[in-house]
């Protein structure tokens, strides 16, 4: 189950290169994750433009971490230009933030993902020291997914333990973070983030093929 992160190089044509890919790759995997430098460069009207005709899983990754009455009209303009799924930090607490930000999710029938740890060294210093207190929080606002690191597979494993089989684990940090395809699913995630092992290739429709069988073998070798 991949969710590919479309990461352009800013000395690319964005917009082909985003299209490139999402024509030759939308059809093989579960979604998609758009960051803020090709959110910031293209504009929401041009990156709407791209995912016009997918109705897939379509992530706007803002990590949002405002005022609720912020994170509330952001989401509605994501929403306009066809964004269903957000991502947002827990750090910045429940009331007047994510209980907003929830409730507007609800009304626009998007997908709530909260973050309770991530794939770099830096998530180690802070945030994985409260990461029970973020899957609580992740229970209040009903988040619909949280993210949680691929490169830490301890954290990883603690998280599916503690937090309720609905909720669904996207995992990062596969490829270039060093987590192997497949390795995040075995230790409890939903879906493995991958971007640029599979768009920074020459022919990233055979790369993400690829990627897809190690995955396949690697479930089969854990499950032995």
């Amino acid at each position: 189950m991949i969710i590919i992160a479309l990461d352009p190089p800013s000395n690319s044509n964005m917009y082909e290169w985003m299209l490139d890919r999402v024509i030759a790759l939308s059809d093989i995997v579960q979604g998609f994750k758009i960051g803020l430098p090709a959110i910031m460069r293209l504009g929401v009207s041009e990156v709407a433009r791209i995912f016009r005709s997918y109705n897939g899983l379509l992530i706007a990754d803002l990590k949002m971490a405002d005022i609720g009455d912020i994170m509330a009209l952001s989401t509605e303009i994501l929403h306009e230009h066809g964004f269903n799924a957000v991502i947002a930090h827990s750090f910045i607490g429940f009331s007047q933030a994510l209980d907003t930000l929830s409730k507007k999710c609800k009304e626009l029938s998007m997908k709530l993902i909260t973050i309770v740890s991530m794939s770099h060294s830096g998530s180690m210093e802070y945030i994985d020291r409260h990461i029970d207190e973020f899957l609580n929080m992740t229970r209040r606002v009903e988040s619909w997914g949280v993210v949680a690191p691929a490169t830490r597979l301890e954290i990883l494993r603690y998280i599916r333990r503690n937090l309720e089989n609905g909720i669904k684990i996207l995992s990062p940090g596969i490829g270039i973070q060093g987590a192997e395809p497949g390795i995040a699913l075995c230790n409890g995630a939903d879906y493995e983030i991958v971007g640029r092992i599979i768009t920074y290739s020459q022919n990233f429709r055979e790369t993400a093929f690829n990627v897809i069988e190690k995955q396949r073998k690697k479930v089969i070798e854990c499950q032995k």
